[in-house]
């Protein structure tokens, strides 16, 4: 008889490698490890030999960069999505996609059953498994800290070298920092270890040598680079003049943004799960993409049309962060979202220093500002008549005025005289 498949989340750290070697012991499972480069760059290197050196059958690798930028990054951006007023979902968004494509491998493969190394106090056991739970609710999924057995196992780091050790895991058993790293094209994230402490001051020189993306702002150049955005569609399509695809978009902008250290965050967040947690961020193309693409939608977006997509933006961010990605409710904002942005074109010129990005210029074929209207001189169009305000504020004044004389002798009631 067949062994079980099991399509394993696979990153070759200390924690997915135990867990490829203990599935594959547990259940006399054949383990399929899974692999999506989102962006992480040399984090990818040799991890194909060391899944199949640590028991893997069968080793995927894929590259899903374009697809997370163009699929999955480029129309969260769209909705202005921004959870708790600080945070641009760069780890929240891409576990959809690891988990879509797991699916898609669990599918083609044969496989019965998902599995991954997200703890059990933590979103992405959430993000991963609402996600799977959208596309294929007949897949079990395996989720190995969140079994007494396995947590007995492996009470903390030591068990979890001495059995790597054992088995022969080519996995390097130093101290590790004294923090969790993740990183893929949109940002990296920090958090756990010395950064629990939220006293704990992350941007102190001593700390600088965390940081991948940026330099400090102190370190940045003391000489401001202009950089223009040309969106499409509510869609950045170029930089600085040259056509770029969704990925090299965000190449070219973490690169600038890097540079001049721009797009560091650090925040108390609240999880789904029902606790705070600090985590510290570098989105340094994110952060220029986000504040551009704003500002294309003030010359462009109809004011109406812009307070009712601005009105969802907490739910749409909300719906991101806690795995909803693939919900009923996400799908249809995002109907309306692409609809908003039919007419978000031109382009943005913006100036970089120092950790800011400062507006310096936006123009577009489909602007609603009209000088001529907002001018306080001579209205030469006359499609304004300044007198026509008197009637304006009379009508919306009247509620105000019939409710003064109602509730005025209420205690309370804001009175003068």
């Amino acid at each position: 008889m067949a062994k079980q498949k099991i399509v394993l989340a696979y990153s070759g750290g200390l924690d997915t490698s135990v867990i490829l070697a203990w599935l594959k012991e547990t259940y006399d499972a054949e383990i399929i490890a899974f692999t999506a480069d989102i962006g992480q760059k040399e984090e990818l290197d040799g991890l194909e030999e060391k899944a199949l050196r640590t028991g893997a059958s069968k080793v995927y690798i894929d590259d899903l960069r374009e697809e997370f930028a163009r699929d999955f990054i480029f129309p969260m951006f769209q909705a202005g999505a921004l959870y708790e007023g600080q945070y641009l979902l760069g780890t929240s968004i891409a576990r959809p996609l690891i988990a879509k494509r797991m699916v898609e491998i669990a599918r083609a493969e044969g496989a019965t059953a998902i599995a991954h190394g997200a703890t059990g106090k933590g979103n992405d056991q959430v993000r991963f498994e609402l996600t799977a739970a959208a596309l294929a609710p007949d897949l079990k999924v395996i989720a190995p800290w969140r079994l007494e057995e396995f947590r007995k196992a492996f009470p903390g780091r030591a068990e979890m070298i001495a059995y790597a050790e054992k088995h022969g895991i080519p996995v390097r058993a130093t101290a590790s920092k004294p923090y969790s790293i993740d990183r893929n094209l949109l940002h990296v994230s920090y958090e756990s270890g010395v950064l629990e402490d939220p006293w704990f001051d992350a941007s102190s020189p001593e700390m600088e040598d965390m940081y991948i993306l940026t330099v400090s702002p102190e370190k940045a150049p003391d000489e401001p680079e202009y950089v223009e955005l040309e969106f499409e569609s509510g869609n950045c399509v170029a930089v600085n003049g040259e056509r770029l695809s969704p990925l090299g978009v965000m190449e070219k902008l973490n690169e600038l943004g890097g540079k001049h250290g721009i797009g560091r965050v650090d925040m108390v967040e609240n999880r789904f799960v029902g606790m705070k947690s600090r985590g510290v961020y570098e989105t340094p193309g994110g952060t220029i993409l986000y504040i551009a693409h704003r500002k294309i939608e003030s010359l462009t977006m109809d004011r109406e049309v812009m307070h009712l997509r601005d009105s969802l933006i907490p739910k749409y961010s909300a719906l991101v962060y806690n795995g909803f990605w693939f919900s009923p409710e996400r799908l249809a904002i995002q109907a309306l979202v692409t609809e908003s942005q039919r007419n978000v074109t031109g382009t943005v010129r913006l100036k970089l220093y120092k950790g800011n990005v400062i507006a310096a210029g936006v123009k577009s074929p489909a602007s609603l500002y009209n000088a001529n209207i907002a001018t306080m001189e001579a209205d030469p169009t006359q499609a304004y008549d300044q007198g026509d305000a008197t009637g304006f504020i009379r009508i919306n004044a009247l509620r105000l005025k019939v409710a003064h004389g109602v509730h005025r002798q209420w205690p309370g009631w804001p009175s003068i005289g």
